[in-house]
């Protein structure tokens, strides 16, 4: 007689299908996508680009034009590769340039609003790593990942819930989820930017809870309020590591569906207190409308409201064209190997031509290192002009006296977040070429808004540093630029020369100027 089933021993088969169905809906969970919050993701990304473009229309006569700060002859040797396309590149005039401001701000509303969603994300996307590209040495990681969230968005349905295009469809499907590979890259890149950022803060300065009081000084990238923060030195370290925590603790709970709301929430939160005390650009904006891309449905839904399909996994999917999977498992491929060599121990190889062409050509770099070298100074840039009048200002910062030491407000009182970037950046080799043009187009500047007795005679741009090594208060000052220019034969740097010889004698204190 057979055993009843109550004493039946289950077959091989039965013991391990249910972990491994267990970890398969893990896994579907952790990538499905509810096309509400596709829809407010497309919302926020669309508003993102037209305060993108508006922002930069502001300054596009300094930033993208022939004669500004960012020449496009030197662009092109900054961004060097031969696949680093951009049409803002293609064509050097000012108009051109002002008319692709124009675009992006014409298609986020577009994709505010839902309309053409497909071919207004392509151009979207198309434009915004061409202006990215225009102005490489301004760039910030939110511009990237503005990019790399609109590639994305190529093969996602954006429109299909709470758009013009879902409006105007003959039967709008009910609510539903999508699942795929795309969506899976899209939880993929959220997750790549924080193990990023934290692999990279592994190291002593983050580890001793340094990290967060230097990088959140006016003289580094902080706000007032950041400032403020970064003077309460048991509170900045509690940030710094909390910060670690984050950012490698958060990615792998996206896993784990119950957490996804709390999980959602924090980082919001987290890019909302980056907002507050940091100058970064787009980079909290970006940050959030990624994370709320990650909204589980059940968000959504309220009581009495009809449920989707079942489905093996619980949710109602849409399954994406072939075509658009293949395109999209390619892409994904690509950044995976683009994430890998820049957060491995092979960053320092060079990748293949293959490789490196793929990635420049979908502009999927996978580098967010951001904050991870923090370094134990004081940093800030100064621009010493002096008037027909005898006066000494700093362009800079409006013409306001000048402050050699440790300015007032730091980079924070450039009032412009891209300016600041640059500066920032320019002492270093790579952005060093920019320092001239950037002095011709400040005294430029302050020269046509005042009458010929307040003039620019002479004019010097200057980085400097306050470090605790080789001596504590060591003082570096370096002479980035100067107008007008030293010509062939010498003449124009006389004074100069002189004034820098003068003062080129380190203080008691452990200065030094290296000019």
């Amino acid at each position: 007689m057979p055993p009843s089933p109550a004493h039946t021993s289950p077959g091989p088969t039965a013991v391990h299908s249910s972990p491994l169905r267990r970890i398969g809906m893990a896994l579907a969970d952790a990538i499905t996508l509810d096309l509400h919050s596709l829809a407010l993701f497309r919302f926020l990304l669309g508003g993102i680009l037209v305060a993108d473009s508006l922002a930069r229309a502001c300054h596009a006569r300094q930033t993208m034009s022939p004669d500004g700060m960012l020449p496009p002859d030197l662009v092109r040797l900054f961004v060097g590769h031969p696949w680093s396309w951009s049409l803002a590149l293609w064509c050097d005039k000012t108009w051109w340039n002002l008319l692709l401001l124009a675009i992006e701000g014409v298609t986020g509303l577009l994709l505010a609003v839902g309309v053409a969603t497909p071919v207004t994300t392509i151009a979207a996307w198309v434009v915004v790593v061409s202006v990215v590209r225009r102005t490489a040495p301004v760039t910030n990681a939110g511009d990237i990942l503005l990019a790399c969230l609109l590639f994305w968005s190529l093969f996602l349905p954006l429109g299909r819930a709470c758009s013009w295009d879902s409006r105007r469809a003959v039967a709008p499907p009910p609510r539903q989820a999508v699942r795929g590979i795309a969506t899976a890259a899209l939880v993929l890149q959220v997750a790549a930017v924080y193990v990023s950022a934290g692999l990279a803060k592994c190291n002593d300065t983050w580890w001793s809870g340094d990290a967060v009081s230097y990088a959140l000084s006016v003289h580094d990238h902080g706000t007032p309020l950041g400032d403020a923060i970064a003077s309460h030195p048991s509170l900045a370290r509690w940030l710094t590591w909390s910060t670690l925590v984050i950012e490698l603790g958060g990615p792998p709970l996206l896993l784990i569906p119950s957490a996804r709301v709390p999980l959602v929430a924090a980082f919001v939160t987290f890019h909302a207190a980056i907002l507050a005390t940091m100058d970064v650009c787009l980079f909290p904006w970006v940050g959030m409308a990624a994370w709320l891309a990650l909204l589980p449905g059940g968000v959504w839904r309220r009581s009495g409201t009809a449920s989707p399909p079942p489905s093996p996994f619980g949710v109602a999917t849409t399954r994406l064209p072939s075509l658009t999977e293949l395109a999209a498992a390619a892409a994904l491929l690509v950044a995976t190997t683009a994430f890998v060599h820049a957060n491995s121990l092979w960053r320092d190889r060079p990748l293949g031509t293959i490789a490196k062409h793929a990635i420049q050509a979908t502009f999927l770099e996978q580098d967010w290192s951001v904050f991870g070298d923090i370094r134990r100074q004081r940093q800030w840039i100064y621009a010493r002009a002096e008037l027909a009048d005898g006066e000494v200002v700093d362009l800079l910062r409006g013409g306001r006296p000048l402050e050699p030491i440790l300015p007032a407000g730091g980079y924070h009182s450039l009032h412009d977040q891209r300016l600041q970037k640059l500066a920032w950046e320019l002492p270093k080799p790579a952005q060093r070429a920019f320092a001239a043009p950037l002095a011709a187009t400040l005294v430029r500047q302050w020269d046509s808004k005042h009458p010929p007795d307040r003039r620019v005679v002479a004019f010097e741009l200057r980085g400097a540093r306050l470090m605790d090594e080789p001596e504590p208060d060591t003082l570096q000052d370096v002479l980035l630029a100067a107008w007008p220019p030293r010509s062939p034969s010498g003449r124009g740097g006389l004074d100069r020369l002189l004034r820098d010889a003068e003062s080129a004698q380190p203080s008691r204190s452990g200065v030094e100027d290296h000019r």
